[in-house]
């Protein structure tokens, strides 16, 4: 693969272009280094200072806390260091707007993707995302303490390399969408007794607060973010980026050690059909309601509860040195409920084989679907000399029921090191993840394969490994270099219609900028 021209995004920056030099050199050693065998992808640093939590400076939707990518002073509605922001106080704009509780952001994501070997075809990719946000605290107009109303549209463009070349189970990219210009989120949140219980309700997303690694969130491969299971076994990948619905969010945080969530939204948010990833009922790729303002409420329910235990968490007003406090880690616990009708892997509506092509390809439809996962993220080393080095673990596992569900097992580890070059946003890590076919699904394949198709294959497990390198280039902008590598891709796909050779294990290359303006 030829390589990438990194440098183009090193340019003067009158205010210290000395020290930009210096950055550029290295991140175009370290780029140098790995273009050899892969690039990587760019994902959100991890503040380690205290409990593993997102510092969302990547900008990227899918982290556990909604843009803005930073955050603001709530007197200047800039980043407090004045030189993190492209666009700065824009004229005066920022401050002004800020003394009335507006704070505004734009971030903006562009990605060079592309497999050298393997998938239906090699190739390269472009996708690149943008995402406005504007929130309003009503204190400074209405005196009302802890509430926040939050607005924020995404404009999404390019090419998905997992759909044109891949054909793996989740895409590669985790800004992976349809293309459109349409609204995200629109939601107001209010605080109650000091803020340990805030009530959020509106169009939300949930993979920005549920089911997601704070650790995992620092790679691309969209299974590290919200997980293979809530996208696979839901409808339309379920309410994640780029889709919200209409719903309520309850957070009540008794102690720093406790969390717990609980949210209550519509299961399908652009009203499709349920699919599955490859053999019966197969996805319409048809996008439906791309503008963001569908509402709707007819499908069924989506109920998800997250219980979060943080091991040995800062105290936000403390003033000695973090390093001197016990390493800290989240321990997540969670399961949801969806009350929409999903279909049998194996039998229709009559009870018979979907696999023979002779009988009906009706739905056999279950009532409800469920999953239980369980999520860890936990600090093992951190340098006391500079705390801003550290090293973190993490792990998730997942399963749901095989008689309505596809994949019925899924789980990631990773390993991640902040702290490259004395920086606290640079960051190193790697991880893998997996997706195992249930045996219903199984079944279903062997039926197909003695009824119609002896050379049809029968899926199994997906693996997938990833190198990813994170470099803040200047306080306003990052490059994230990244490595993937999928073993069995869908779960062992055939290559082509009779032929049992199965699509060959893909070595993918990255490259994302991300710009915060």
């Amino acid at each position: 693969m030829q390589t990438t021209p990194h440098h183009l995004f090193c340019f003067k920056n009158s205010a210290s272009f000395k020290k930009l030099f210096t950055r550029c050199s290295q991140i175009s050693l370290i780029l140098f280094g790995v273009s050899n065998t892969g690039y990587a992808r760019d994902s959100a640093l991890i503040s380690q200072d205290a409990a593993p939590v997102s510092n969302t400076t990547a900008g990227n939707p899918a982290q556990p806390t909604s843009p803005p990518a930073k955050k603001l002073d709530a007197d200047t509605g800039q980043h407090p260091e004045d030189d993190s922001m492209l666009f700065g106080p824009i004229f005066g704009l920022r401050p002004w707007m800020a003394q009335y509780g507006v704070t505004f952001t734009a971030v903006d994501i562009n990605d060079l993707f592309g497999n050298t070997s393997g998938g239906y075809k090699q190739g390269p990719a472009y996708w690149g995302v943008t995402t406005l946000t504007l929130n309003w605290d009503p204190e400074k107009v209405l005196g009302i303490k802890n509430g926040l109303f939050n607005i924020s549209a995404l404009q999404i463009r390019g090419r998905s390399l997992t759909a044109d070349n891949l054909g793996d189970l989740n895409s590669v990219d985790n800004m992976d969408a349809d293309r459109s210009t349409r609204l995200w989120e629109l939601w107001y949140q209010q605080g109650f007794f000091d803020d340990k219980l805030s009530i959020k309700f509106g169009k939300i997303a949930l993979d920005p607060e549920f089911s997601v690694s704070d650790y995992g969130l620092l790679f691309l491969n969209s299974s590290f973010g919200w997980s293979l299971i809530n996208t696979v076994d839901t409808y339309n990948t379920g309410v994640e980026y780029p889709f919200s619905a209409p719903g309520i969010r309850f957070k009540f945080s008794p102690n720093e050690n406790w969390t717990n969530l609980l949210a209550i939204t519509d299961d399908n948010p652009s009203n499709v059909a349920f699919c599955n990833p490859s053999g019966a009922f197969t996805c319409d790729a048809s996008p439906k309601h791309v503008s963001g303002t569908h509402f709707n409420f007819t499908t069924g329910v989506f109920v998800i509860n997250e219980l979060q235990y943080h091991l040995n968490p800062a105290p936000e007003d403390s003033k000695e040195d973090n390093a001197n406090l016990g390493y800290p880690g989240t321990y997540k616990l969670g399961a949801y409920f969806d009350s929409a009708k999903f279909p049998d892997q194996r039998y229709n509506a009559d009870g018979q084989l979907l696999g023979n092509p002779d009988n009906p390809q009706t739905m056999g439809n279950h009532r409800h679907t469920w999953s239980v996962y369980g999520i860890v993220d936990q600090m093992i080393w951190r340098s006391k000399q500079e705390k801003s080095h550290s090293v973190g673990m993490f792990g998730t596992l997942q399963t749901s029921p095989g008689d309505r569900t596809s994949i019925t097992l899924a789980g990631n580890a990773g390993i991640v090191y902040k702290g490259l070059f004395n920086n606290e946003n640079d960051s190193i890590g790697f991880a893998w993840g997996f997706g195992t076919f249930g045996n219903r699904a199984r079944q279903y394949d062997r039926d197909y394969r003695y009824y119609a198709d002896p050379n049809w294959r029968v899926r199994n497990t997906e693996h997938r490994i990833e190198l990813v390198s994170q470099f803040e280039v200047t306080p306003w902008m990052q490059l994230t270099p990244d490595f993937q590598y999928i073993f069995n891709p869908g779960g062992g796909l055939n290559l082509e219609e009779g032929s049992y050779k199965r699509v060959q294990n893909e070595a993918v290359f990255a490259l994302r900028s991300t710009v915060n303006f």
